[in-house]
């Protein structure tokens, strides 16, 4: 007769296919079963560097505000609703842009609705590594 097998291994034959308990019975003299020392501390590794990869990940998740922020001055050329866009003849954006006169994403509509072609307007431009948008539109009262 074969002694059974105090591991989760997949049996080998039908004779192993019995179930095995890995801790002892109510009652049972049966010692529990200990793994040896070199498992137990690639156990504890594992468990720490899951621990060290869910902290990163956890850190990674506030990091998500890179966006930079720039004033912006200018005067407004033309709207188009259907792309949200407003062209803006804009002076000299921070770091980020010489003056120039291009077509700018404005977020949120609410903000494009404020527009209309020869407004001077003072906004935000919100930079995200390749992507920008126009935001906190104020238009200049006509002089």
């Amino acid at each position: 007769m074969r002694l059974p097998i105090l591991v989760n291994e997949p049996p080998r034959d039908a004779h192993d296919a019995i179930p095995v308990p890995l801790s002892p019975a109510k009652g049972s003299t049966m010692p529990k079963v200990r793994l040896p020392a070199v498992l137990r501390r690639q156990q504890m590794r594992t468990r720490r560097l899951c621990l060290l990869l869910l902290a990163l990940s956890l850190l990674g998740c506030g990091a998500r505000d890179s966006a930079k922020r720039y004033p912006m001055q200018g005067d407004v050329k033309a709207v188009d609703p259907a792309a949200k866009t407003a062209t803006i003849a804009a002076g000299k954006i921070g770091d980020w842009m010489e003056p120039m006169t291009m077509a700018y994403p404005v977020k949120p509509d609410a903000e494009l609705a404020k527009l209309h072609a020869g407004d001077r307007i003072e906004a935000t431009v919100v930079v995200e590594g390749d992507k920008f948008y126009v935001t906190n539109v104020r238009v200049a009262p006509k002089q």
